[in-house]
């Protein structure tokens, strides 16, 4: 899908997360073709940057020009188990309360309860202990569409 992203931030292999527009986009005539296609809260990355510029008054050097985005690759730590390359499987995030260097991937960014994904790749066990005893296994996820 193509999107209007800041020019200093246009380079293939960028990821980003979509957070929803800014107050600003309301009455921009480029509202449809720049985030009229973006999820909020999903994780992008760009894989081709066009060329093409146009006026945003909201990106750094006032310009935007043109990206071809999919959805980014995830990675997660999962207490899920029978977990096999190739498979599908829905998101549930596990029971945590507490803050430790694992958060952000136990609960990683554009990855929303119940989102269908399919595993590219099982890392394994990770060697490091969890505060709360999970036996955790690292995933590369793609979304199911």
């Amino acid at each position: 899908m193509i999107t209007l992203i800041g020019k200093d931030l246009a380079h293939k292999g960028n990821e980003f997360v979509y957070l929803g527009p800014a107050s600003e986009c309301a009455d921009c005539k480029f509202k449809s073709s720049c985030v009229g296609n973006l999820e909020p809260n999903r994780k992008y990355v760009i894989t081709d940057v066009r060329d093409n510029e146009q006026n945003c008054p909201i990106h750094s050097e006032n310009i935007v020009v043109p990206v071809d985005v999919e959805r980014a690759e995830i990675e997660l730590l999962t207490t899920s188990k029978n977990i096999f390359e190739g498979s599908t499987f829905t998101f549930n995030s596990h029971e945590c309360d507490e803050y430790c260097e694992f958060k952000d991937l136990c609960f990683p960014e554009g990855l929303l309860e119940n989102d269908k994904c399919i595993i590219i790749k099982n890392q394994g066990k990770n060697k490091e202990e969890c505060k709360k005893g999970y036996k955790l296994n690292k995933l590369t996820l793609a979304f199911v569409v």
